[in-house]
């Protein structure tokens, strides 16, 4: 199980580093071996650096990260058990290198003691499972491969270490259409292996695809987080809404959501003291209208 507690990021801002920006605010939130959860937000929320904060590629400036009761912190264990996907695939590969080196980087990491031909028949597998002919993509060059193949690549990679947990930051936003599916239809296969993915994305048609919980994130706080199927089915956030209205629907005019004002817990709504309230079992929603409205957020 990971779990983010209060997980928060500040920069320092200003000419002299004298201000400061806080790019994630008190993030709560779990993901569990076997469940995809998803990410969702708009450009500049705070997704990827929440991903980075769980790879150990940003500090955490306060909040717990825990990764089976256990804090995260990055080394070659962790590592083992969970990796990362990013959006651009062609970045992650170096030109003047074949693009199955990726495999010989993890074998020397992580695997030097296992012989030539047994890492061979491992490497093929992984391709396999990830929907890839080995002998049309190994030995090749990064250019001589697609965005989609060389993604696939990536997570047959992560494939060959004990890994538990994915973190999937964008990776079909390069890619076209079908192959889209065709990603995502793999993470719903590693899914069903017991592999917990992190989907983070701004699509929410892709984003409601596969995960079983969602986390809506609106400048680096989250509005509102549950069961995909609540939250989408029943938004009760103002920013949740308008992210649904603002999705183009074939053969109907677009146009720009009126944004919704209402708070469905400035009127009426619990006493308690924190940022996002129980409205149906795994359904939380925050108010629209903190720190304004009179409480005090936890």
């Amino acid at each position: 199980m990971l779990t983010l507690d209060h997980v928060t990021k500040t920069y320092r801002a200003g000419a002299f580093g004298g201000g400061s920006v806080t790019a994630v605010d008190r993030v709560s939130f779990t993901a569990a071996p076997g469940e995809v959860v998803s990410l969702i937000g708009e450009s500049g929320s705070g997704k990827s650096t929440i991903g980075r904060m769980i790879l150990g590629l940003t500090g955490v400036s306060s909040g717990t990260l825990t990764l089976d009761g256990q804090r995260v912190r990055p080394g070659k264990d962790f590592y083992r058990r969970v990796q990362g996907v990013f959006q651009d695939p062609f970045s992650c590969y170096n030109p003047v290198f074949r693009a199955d080196r990726v495999f010989d980087l993890v074998r020397r990491a992580y695997h030097p003691g296992v012989g030539d031909k047994e890492w061979a028949d491992r490497v093929e597998k992984a391709v396999r499972d990830v929907r890839l002919d080995p002998a049309q993509v190994l030995g090749r060059y990064p250019h001589q491969l697609s965005g989609g193949q060389l993604q696939r690549l990536l997570i047959a990679r992560a494939l060959l270490l004990d890994l538990s947990f994915l973190v999937a930051d964008e990776i079909t936003s390069m890619l076209d259409a079908s192959t889209r599916i065709d990603v995502l239809n793999l993470l719903a296969g590693l899914k069903e292996r017991g592999l917990g993915v992190l989907y983070i994305t701004h699509d929410l048609a892709l984003g409601t695809y596969l995960a079983e919980k969602t986390v809506v994130l609106r400048r680096g706080r989250i509005v509102e987080r549950g069961d995909t199927q609540k939250v989408f089915g029943n938004p009760l956030h103002p920013y949740t809404r308008t992210l649904l209205a603002a999705v183009p629907r074939l053969n109907q005019p677009w146009d720009p959501p009126e944004p919704v004002r209402s708070c469905a817990f400035h009127e009426a709504g619990p006493s308690a003291t924190t940022d996002l309230y129980e409205t149906e079992p795994d359904h939380f929603v925050a108010c629209a209208q903190l720190p304004d409205c009179g409480r005090t957020p936890a």
